[in-house]
């Protein structure tokens, strides 16, 4: 516990610390379009409350935030789709699937944890579409559902399965895993900013370059090798790589949602800027960074 809380002290300072940065920054340089940032940021503390709450509480209650984030994060995805009378109901059994997903975390059945959405869901959430409501449309309907439950529901519950695997190191490796992941989003999107020039793909994000991606890849990989010994048992090798593969996956993470959300709100243009600092726009890395260093770790370490 006192080496919890000596990092909690630690965090809570240097959260501060790029708290005041950014004020100030913001304020000297009006002119500039930091929101995204200040979303970010607005993450970590959010985290970092779910960290307090795993550390001195019971992970039941940073279990309930994190399926209370899965639902608002599904329920701005289905708002950003068109959709008819004829998907209420399919919408319906995906938010009901979120609460059974974290059910199986809680009793830590791996097993049906892994499989239930990506096949018994696939399997059966075309039934409420088929019943009464013709063809008209089903395949969108049930393919971009289905696409929403994968990244919003499937993909952030492994943060919450951390807890659950290992109870000794889970709030420390779910603080570490975030806390890359969104400073690696920062430091891309700050550079892309003010010295990006070659945009990855400029028809999907303009803000997203080479530039960005290359200094995030960096940073990330260096911070990662600074704090894996405070917040995780891992052993130097994977101190390094871990901010490697935290950085890949979260760009492409936030590459996905990108495109997804311009080609669903392609014509939309107030839509698509109020998305900026929506839930999907804190949490698009991670609904890659998350499974993926999730088995990574539980594959090569015992204490997962």
């Amino acid at each position: 516990m006192s080496r919890s809380l000596m990092a909690l002290i630690v965090i809570f300072a240097v959260l501060s610390a790029v708290h005041l940065i950014y004020a100030w920054v913001d304020r000297m340089q009006s002119r500039k379009d930091h929101a995204v940032i200040g979303v970010r940021i607005k993450t970590w503390w959010g985290m970092f409350f779910v960290f307090c709450l795993a550390t001195f509480f019971n992970p039941v209650v940073s279990l309930l935030s994190l399926m209370a984030l899965t639902f608002f994060s599904l329920k701005e995805y289905f708002a950003m789709i068109k959709t008819r009378k004829a998907d209420r109901r399919l919408f319906l059994w995906a938010y009901l699937s979120i609460p059974v997903q974290f059910y199986w975390i809680y009793i830590e059945w791996y097993g049906m944890f892994i499989v239930f959405i990506p096949v018994y869901v696939f399997l059966l959430l075309p039934l409420p579409r088929l019943i009464n409501k013709g063809t008209a449309g089903f395949l969108r309907s049930v393919s971009s559902t289905q696409w929403g439950l994968m990244l919003m529901v499937f993909g952030l519950s492994h943060l919450a399965y951390f807890q659950f695997a290992t109870p000794e190191y889970g709030a420390g490796i779910v603080l570490f895993l975030v806390l890359l992941t969104q400073i690696n989003d920062v430091v891309h999107y700050g550079v892309s900013l003010y010295m990006g020039k070659r945009k990855v793909i400029p028809t999907a994000n303009p803000l997203i370059t080479w530039e960005g991606f290359a200094c995030g890849f960096i940073v990330t990989t260096g911070v990662s090798y600074l704090i894996y010994p405070y917040l995780t048992p891992l052993d130097p090798l994977f101190g390094f790589l871990s901010g490697m593969l935290i950085s890949f996956s979260g760009f492409f993470g936030s590459l996905t949602v990108s495109v997804l959300k311009r080609d669903l709100l392609l014509g939309d243009d107030d839509k698509f800027d109020a998305s900026k600092t929506s839930y999907l726009s804190r949490v698009d890395s991670l609904t890659y960074t998350s499974p993926v260093f999730f088995h990574v770790i539980r594959y090569f370490f015992d204490f997962m």
